[in-house]
């Protein structure tokens, strides 16, 4: 039985207010995700190829598919898994967003969306899928506790696009696929790397190969709160940090199920 996981947290956005963390995840069964806590944060998952089953301490349970995506807000805590549905090789990618200071313990919440209902635009050799925030006039269904823009851009080679970014939002870029030029046509970046934009009024792209350039565009607005983070728990001060590494040892404040549930 092979067990292969692969993930590339990206560097380039600590401290990226609002974000706190982007994984490439590549996996396969056995491994995965068991049951692990969360606090103060959002998850996003968004399935590239394969399929992941996600259950939770309340009872919730679902299965994304390549081209699905799971919005979980954990707010004042979530204890959950995610693992690989089937053989073979399952990937994604998973952002975390950082909640406010009045938003770190609201009721957790879960916006699931399958590939086929998530808007989609097209024009000119220029696809993209709107997860959250709008493109192309298209609006996402998802409501985001932080306003965060996250669309999912194929662009065929030849083409180009020009995409506003709020100011005075932060944004950046990971390449899924393919190489591309972003900010300048004269700039090449390739296949799994992360650029941090810099302020202006927006991002412009071009596809100078002769492959199609797939590539996720994520912005957000910042926060601008302190940030103390232990492991799942992402709070504004150390004093709130071991508050929630006491609540979840205790099962207290939102973790009174921990003790009592395990992962199938």
């Amino acid at each position: 039985m092979t067990c292969a996981l692969t993930i590339r947290p990206k560097p380039e956005l600590q401290n990226l207010d609002p974000f706190l963390m982007l994984d490439e995840f590549s996996v396969s069964p056995p491994a995965g995700f068991p049951g692990h806590p969360h606090r103060g944060f959002e998850t996003v998952t968004y399935m590239l190829q394969g399929a992941f089953t996600h259950q939770d301490f309340a009872g919730h349970k679902g299965t994304i598919r390549t081209g699905d995506v799971q919005w979980m807000t954990a707010g004042r805590g979530i204890v959950h898994s995610e693992m690989p549905v089937g053989p073979g090789t399952h990937k994604g990618l998973q952002l975390w967003i950082n909640l406010s200071s009045k938003d770190k313990l609201v009721e957790p919440r879960y916006q699931e969306l399958l590939h086929e209902n998530i808007p989609k635009a097209e024009k000119d050799g220029v696809s993209v899928t709107i997860l959250a925030g709008e493109s192309m006039g298209v609006k996402s269904q998802i409501f985001t506790r932080t306003p965060t823009m996250y669309l999912d851009f194929t662009l065929k080679p030849g083409s180009e696009h020009h995409q506003p970014i709020p100011e005075p939002w932060n944004a950046f870029v990971y390449i899924v696929e393919g190489g591309g030029a972003f900010g300048s046509p004269d700039s090449t970046t390739p296949a799994h790397h992360c650029l941090v934009l810099g302020p202006g009024e927006g991002l412009s792209v071009w596809n100078k190969s002769s492959k199609p350039l797939r590539f996720v565009l994520i912005g957000g607005q910042p926060i601008n709160e302190p940030v103390v983070q232990y492991g799942p728990f992402v709070m504004n001060t150390k004093t709130e940090i071991m508050q929630a590494y006491q609540d979840y040892q205790l099962g207290r404040n939102g973790f009174e199920r921990a003790g009592q549930w395990s992962s199938k």
